[in-house]
């Protein structure tokens, strides 16, 4: 595991904040904090991708309507 750290906590208006250290800086300005038992886990906030987000979604499983169906037939226009 990485080296551990002290760090000093403070009150930012109601909202309690910590000072993170040179050596722990996160890139970016946005971060994901959540908790595991009693310990805040950070991590940085990573843009995602198209490629990535498409392939977090589930697959669909439904048949797509046949929109073409009631469409006259295309004819061709002089300019």
């Amino acid at each position: 595991m990485s080296q551990t750290r002290e760090v000093r906590l403070f009150r930012n208006g109601r909202n309690q904040a910590v000072r993170i250290p040179v050596e722990f800086e996160l890139p970016g300005e946005t971060a994901l904090i959540h908790k595991e038992g009693d310990r805040l886990v950070i991590e940085p906030a990573r843009k995602r991708g198209l490629l990535e987000l498409l392939a977090s979604w589930e697959p669909l499983d439904e048949e797509f309507p046949d929109i073409d169906s009631d469409l006259p037939p295309p004819r061709d226009v002089d300019l």
